[in-house]
C-alpha cells in the first residue's frame, strides 16, 4: 500500500517537473530566438553540439548495454530487438555530431550532408523500429541469437555510410547553410513526427498495463515530438532553436533510459522486495495464527505453554491459573451450528476482556475454555471476587443474531506453587476444578488434590459413554402417574438408564451431565424419544389401555433446527397419535423466550402436549407461563417431600396449584412416598401423582405384566386414605 503512495506520488512529481522544463524552454523561445542569437558565443556552438550529442549518445548506450547484460535472465525477443536499436541509435548518433561541420572526421571532411543525413537516419529508425518491435509478437528466444541481434547495428551503419559516402551523391541535401532545413528535411522530420503520434496513440490503449513505463515513454515522445518541430524551424546552428531542439532530444533520451531501467532493473527489483515484505508479513500472519485464536483473536494454548514456561518460575511470588468454561455451548453448537456458538463465544471474550485488568493474560483453549493466568496473587480472597465479577457480566443476555441466549460460567482455579510445579499440571487441575464447580452453589472452586481421582473417572465415563448407545447399554424404565380423578394409571415418565458392562448402574444424576456437556444428549435423546413411542404401541398391541408417555426434551434437542420435523417423523415412523406423547421441559430452558415460544407452538400443533419439569426450583421469570403453550407443572420432588416439615415448601406448593388453576394447567406431583403427602395433594386437588408410593420406575415388561396389579395397589392406597377420612 506505501509502494502504490510512493508509486502515485513519483507519477505527480515527474509530471510536474517535466511541465516546468517544457514550459522554461518553450518561454524562451516564445520570448523571441533572434535576442538568444549566438548567446553562446561564435566559437563554443560546436562544442556545445558535440556535448550535447555525446550526452545522447551515452544515454542511448546506456540503454542498450542495459538490455544486453538483462537478455541472460529476460530471453525476449523484444528486449533484444530494443537493445539492438538503442545500440544503432547510439553508433548513429555518435557519427552524427563527429560528422558535424567543424569537427575533423576519420574518412573524410565533415559536411552538413553528412551529419544531416546521420540525423535523419537515426530518427526515422528510432520511431519505424519501435513500431516494428510493438507489432512483433512477443517470444522467447535463445541466448546465442543475442549475437546476431546486436551484429545488426553494425549492418545497418555501414549501409549507411554507403549510401552517404558515395563517389557520387545519391541523396539531395537535407540543409542550406544561412537558409535553414530544405522541404524534404521537413518532410521527413514531420514523417517522424506522425510515426511517433501513431506511437503514443498505441501506449495510451495500454496504459494501465504498465502505467509508469507509458507514462515515461509518453514524455518522451513529447519531447521528441518538439525537438522534431524545432528542427523544422531553425535557421542555422547558431540558432538558439536549434539548441532547444537538442536539449529537448537529450531529454527525451534521458526518459527512454528511465523507462528501460524502471521496467527492466527497478520493477523487478521493487517487486522482489514487494514480495520479500509480503512474505515477512506471511510469517507475521501464520506466527500470529499459531499463537492465537482465529474466532476471538485471543492468545492460544501454545502461547500460554510458553508464556508459563518462560514466567512462571522467574520469581517466587504465587501465582494462579483460573479455568473458565461455558454452560450450555455445547448444547448450542450442537443444535444451533457452530456458527452461533462461534458468535456467542466472541461476544463472551469481549466481556471478560473489558472486566480483566490488562496484566492479565486471557486466552481462549480447544475453542470453548477461558484461561486467565495471573502472575501475582495476594491471597485466594481476590481470585474468589475476581471469579464472581466475571461471572456477574453474564448475567445479561446475549444477542446472536435473532436468538437471545444466557450463559453461566463454572470457574475452577489452581495456584502455583501451591497445588502444582509443572505448567501443564497447573493448567489440568484448573481445568479438573472447572469441571467439578458446576456442581457447587457458586460454581467457584479451587482445586483440591482429591478433584483428580473424580475427573479421571469422569473422563473415562465420557470416553464410555460415546459407545454406550450403539452397544445397547442403554435402555428405559417407566414410571407409572397415577390420575387421582379416576384412579386409572393413564401415563408413565420414560427415564433413561445406563448399565455399564464393567461398572455396573450408572446414575442419570451422573451420565446425563456428561452427555449435555459433549453433545452426545442430541443422539440420546432422539433414541429416548423414539423407543418411548415405540414401547407405548407395543403395549397397545397386547392389550393395554391407551398410555401417555412423558419424554424429557434437553437444552440441545430443543435448539436443534429441525426439532419439529424430527418429531413429527418419529409419531409417523411409530404411528403413535400425537395425544399420546408429552414432551417435558425445564425452566432453565426459557432463557430464549422467542426462541421457544416458536418451537413450543410448533410442536403444540402436532397434537402433543408440553409439560414444565421440576417447576419452582428455576430462576427464569414466569412471564413464559401466559406465553407457552404449556398444558401442565410437574411440581419438583424437593418441595413435595417437605411439605408436611416445611412451611415454605407448603406455601410454595400452595402458590403452584392456585396458579395452575387460574391458568388452567394440570399438576402432575413427584416423589410421592409417604400417605401423609399423598393426602394433601388429594385435598389440593392435583390432578396426577407419581413417586416410589405407587411404583418406582420399572421396565417394560414388568409394567406390561403387573399392569393390573399396579391398579389394584393404588385403588388399595387411596380406598385407604378414603377409609380413613370417614
Amino acid at each position: 500500500m506505501m509502494w502504490k503512495f510512493n508509486e502515485d506520488f513519483s507519477f505527480v512529481k515527474q509530471g510536474i517537473q517535466f511541465i516546468l522544463l517544457s514550459l522554461m524552454l518553450l518561454i524562451v523561445i516564445g520570448l523571441g530566438s533572434d535576442k538568444f542569437y549566438w548567446i553562446f558565443g561564435k566559437n563554443n556552438y560546436v562544442t556545445l553540439h558535440l556535448m550535447i550529442e555525446m550526452l545522447i549518445t551515452v544515454v542511448t548506450m546506456s540503454i542498450s548495454i542495459q538490455t544486453w547484460l538483462i537478455t541472460p535472465y529476460i530471453l525476449s525477443n523484444r528486449v533484444l530487438y530494443a537493445g539492438s536499436l538503442f545500440l544503432t541509435i547510439s553508433l548513429l548518433e555518435m557519427i552524427h555530431a563527429l560528422s558535424y561541420k567543424g569537427m575533423p572526421f576519420f574518412i573524410t571532411e565533415s559536411t552538413p550532408y553528412a551529419s544531416t543525413w546521420f540525423y535523419m537516419f537515426c530518427r526515422l529508425l528510432l520511431s519505424i523500429g519501435f513500431l516494428i518491435i510493438f507489432f512483433i509478437k512477443e517470444k522467447e528466444i535463445r541466448s546465442i541469437y543475442r549475437w546476431f541481434i546486436y551484429s545488426l547495428p553494425f549492418v545497418i551503419i555501414t549501409g549507411c555510410f554507403v549510401v552517404i559516402y558515395a563517389p557520387t551523391p545519391i541523396l539531395p541535401s537535407l540543409m542550406i547553410e544561412g537558409e535553414g532545413p530544405t522541404v524534404l528535411k521537413n518532410t521527413l522530420q514531420y514523417t517522424a513526427v506522425a510515426l511517433q503520434m501513431v506511437i503514443m496513440v498505441l501506449l495510451l490503449k495500454n496504459f494501465k498495463k504498465a502505467p509508469k513505463i507509458i507514462f515515461l515513454l509518453l514524455c518522451s515522445s513529447i519531447y521528441l515530438i518538439m525537438s522534431d518541430f524545432l528542427y523544422t524551424i531553425y535557421q542555422d546552428v547558431s540558432d538558439i532553436k536549434n539548441f532547444i531542439g537538442h536539449m529537448f532530444e537529450l531529454g527525451s533520451s534521458y526518459l527512454l533510459f528511465r523507462a528501460i531501467y524502471f521496467s527492466s532493473i527497478e520493477k523487478p527489483f521493487q517487486q522482489l522486495v514487494d514480495t520479500q515484505e509480503h512474505l515477512e508479513k506471511s510469517r507475521e500472519k501464520m506466527h500470529h495464527m499459531a499463537y492465537h485464536n482465529e474466532i476471538t483473536n485471543l492468545p492460544n494454548e501454545r502461547f500460554l505453554m510458553e508464556s508459563l514456561k518462560k514466567d512462571l518460575y522467574i520469581s517466587k511470588s504465587r501465582k494462579a491459573i483460573i479455568a473458565i468454561g461455558i454452560e450450555r455451548i455445547a448444547a448450542i453448537k450442537a443444535s444451533l451450528g457452530s456458527t452461533y456458538a462461534d458468535q456467542m463465544i466472541s461476544l463472551i471474550a469481549q466481556r471478560l476482556k473489558n472486566i480483566l485488568p490488562e496484566k492479565y493474560l486471557l486466552c481462549l483453549l480447544r475453542e470453548d475454555y477461558f484461561v486467565v493466568y495471573i502472575d501475582e496473587v495476594s491471597d485466594t480472597h481476590q481470585l474468589t471476587q475476581l471469579s464472581q465479577k466475571l461471572q456477574l457480566v453474564m448475567e445479561e443476555s446475549f444477542q446472536v443474531q435473532h436468538f437471545s441466549l444466557n450463559s453461566q460460567l463454572n470457574i475452577g482455579i489452581a495456584l502455583f506453587p501451591t497445588d502444582s510445579y509443572r505448567e501443564e499440571e497447573l493448567i489440568r487441575f484448573a481445568f479438573y476444578a472447572m469441571h467439578e464447580a458446576q456442581k457447587t452453589p457458586t460454581r467457584i472452586r479451587f482445586y483440591e488434590s482429591s478433584i483428580s481421582n473424580e475427573m479421571t473417572e469422569r473422563l473415562l465415563l465420557e470416553t464410555d459413554l460415546h459407545d454406550a448407545l450403539e452397544n445397547q447399554e442403554l435402555f428405559l424404565e417407566y414410571q407409572p402417574q397415577l390420575d387421582l380423578h379416576t384412579g386409572q394409571i393413564k401415563s408413565v415418565e420414560a427415564l433413561v438408564r445406563w448399565q455399564h458392562p464393567k461398572k455396573g448402574w450408572i446414575s442419570p444424576g451422573v451420565f446425563i451431565p456428561i452427555a449435555e456437556e459433549s453433545g452426545l444428549i442430541i443422539p440420546i435423546g432422539q433414541w429416548v424419544l423414539e423407543t418411548a413411542c415405540k414401547q407405548v404401541k407395543s403395549w397397545e398391541a397386547v392389550g393395554l389401555p391407551p398410555i401417555k408417555v412423558a419424554v424429557n426434551l434437553s437444552l440441545g434437542q430443543l435448539f436443534q433446527q429441525n426439532l419439529v420435523e424430527i418429531i413429527h417423523d418419529v409419531l409417523e415412523k411409530t404411528q403413535l397419535e400425537p395425544k399420546y406423547l408429552q414432551l417435558e421441559i425445564t425452566e432453565s430452558m426459557t432463557i430464549n423466550i422467542d426462541h421457544m415460544t416458536t418451537v413450543l407452538h410448533k410442536l403444540k400443533a402436532l397434537g402433543i402436549t408440553i409439560a414444565v419439569d421440576d417447576f419452582g426450583t428455576g430462576y427464569s421469570s414466569l412471564s413464559y407461563l401466559k406465553d407457552f403453550p404449556i398444558d401442565c407443572l410437574k411440581i419438583d420432588r424437593s418441595f413435595v417431600q417437605k411439605i408436611q416439615s416445611n412451611s415454605t415448601d407448603k406455601a410454595l406448593v400452595d402458590m403452584i396449584f392456585s396458579m395452575a388453576k387460574y391458568l388452567k394447567l394440570k399438576v402432575v406431583a413427584e416423589g410421592i412416598e409417604e400417605i401423609e403427602q399423598l393426602l394433601y395433594l388429594i385435598e389440593s386437588k392435583c390432578d396426577t401423582v407419581q413417586g416410589f408410593l405407587f411404583s418406582k420406575p420399572v421396565p417394560p415388561h414388568i409394567l406390561q405384566e403387573n399392569y393390573q396389579s399396579l391398579h389394584n395397589d393404588a385403588k388399595s392406597i387411596l380406598d385407604s386414605i378414603t377409609t380413613s377420612e370417614v
